[in-house]
């Protein structure tokens, strides 16, 4: 019962409110049908029953749904087929990764197939994989985008490669990512802010390029705030929410423990905030908790989670149609040297911050 109050539609509030509008996943979900059903009706696709077509036109007026133009002139084209190739422990970036890639490879009528890659496998395995699958292009996110292994042995398949938060360009492939270390050094710099001295951090898995890159930014705002970096401090997780747990413990059992804790992802904090539950201590008045990336896990502990909001979605839509434009027209790339793309961050500040009293 509503009591006479209706719901103003979802990409309705999220404009007034100065978000983001409505996706094409969003009209799908209303309409009851597929992504790809909905993006044959945005391109007058006459591979559609008038009574899809009606039902998806009316979630679109019903959302005020507006389609993404360059995605649209793309699925003009014929329809290509992806792969999102994948090996990366956090299921809550993984979730945030997958989900732009479906829904803009939707928007640009595109096949996306999924894909996953062990460390102990052959390249060449990999590529007859999406060779039987017919794939063209593949998009392929962090730790994988920084093996350049891998990316050679995809392009030696003819395989067109996008990378998702890369580090830094690489010859032969398309990038989009974003500054890891100059993002690192914003959080710590905030934590720094509230006057924090004794600020632990939970490093990534080496084998993750932007593990290094995030440590040297959390290094680099100690440095500038005439700071050491204590040793002690430092902590190594493997992006989990069990390792930060351990790396918490760790940096907790100090002889001089920390009064804040920075960790290199959403999921190592809040595995973080769990060991600081466990031992009493209160969140953030005993110990601050910080993350990095904004995935859903900042928003589901409790107190909330401050962290960097890496543009996870947005690289992955961007990539995606970066791919799709390569493989639509090669010849437009030909001449130039593949874009790399740098997308920006920002300090998203929750409850699990706050300023340290001594």
């Amino acid at each position: 019962m509503n009591n006479g109050i209706q719901e103003e539609p979802r990409g309705r509030r999220a404009r007034r409110r100065g978000g983001p509008g409505p996706t094409l996943a969003d009209v799908a979900r209303l309409a009851g049908v597929s992504p790809m059903t909905v993006s044959r009706v945005v391109n007058d696709s006459a591979r559609i029953t008038q009574a899809s077509r009606d039902k998806v036109e009316q979630a679109i007026r019903d959302l005020g749904y507006v389609p993404n133009q360059a995605a649209r002139s793309l699925a003009g084209a014929r329809q290509h087929r992806l792969a999102l190739v994948y090996e990366n422990p956090s299921a809550a970036f993984l979730s945030e990764l997958l989900l732009g890639c479906l829904e803009q490879a939707g928007e640009c009528d595109a096949v996306l197939l999924l894909e996953s890659f062990r460390a102990d496998e052959e390249v060449t395995d990999l590529v007859a994989r999406l060779q039987r699958h017919r794939v063209e292009g593949v998009l392929l996110p962090a730790p994988l985008c920084d093996d350049s292994t891998l990316v050679d042995g995809l392009a030696a398949g003819h395989l067109a490669v996008a990378r998702i938060a890369a580090t830094q360009a690489m010859a032969g492939a398309l990038s989009v990512g974003m500054d890891d270390e100059a993002a690192a050094r914003d959080m710590t710099s905030h934590l720094l802010a509230l006057g924090h001295r004794r600020i632990g951090f939970i490093a990534g898995s080496d084998r993750f390029p932007m593990s290094a890159r995030r440590r040297a930014g959390f290094c680099r705002a100690l440095q500038q705030a005439n700071l050491a970096a204590d040793p002690a401090m430092i902590a190594t997780g493997d992006y989990t929410f069990r390792s930060g747990m351990e790396a918490a413990q760790a940096l907790l059992a100090s002889a001089n423990p920390p009064s804040a804790i920075f960790a290199s992802n959403d999921d190592m904090a809040a595995g973080a905030m769990a060991t600081a539950h466990r031992l009493g201590l209160e969140v953030p008045r005993a110990l601050s908790i910080c993350g990095f990336d904004d995935t859903a896990m900042a928003r589901a502990v409790w107190p909330e989670l401050t962290t960097v909001r890496q543009p996870v979605s947005n690289m992955a839509r961007e990539a995606t149609i970066l791919l799709v434009r390569y493989l639509a027209s090669p010849a437009e790339f030909a001449s130039h040297d593949l874009p790399d793309l740098r997308l920006g961050h920002e300090i998203v500040v929750r409850a699990s911050t706050t300023r340290h009293v001594t």
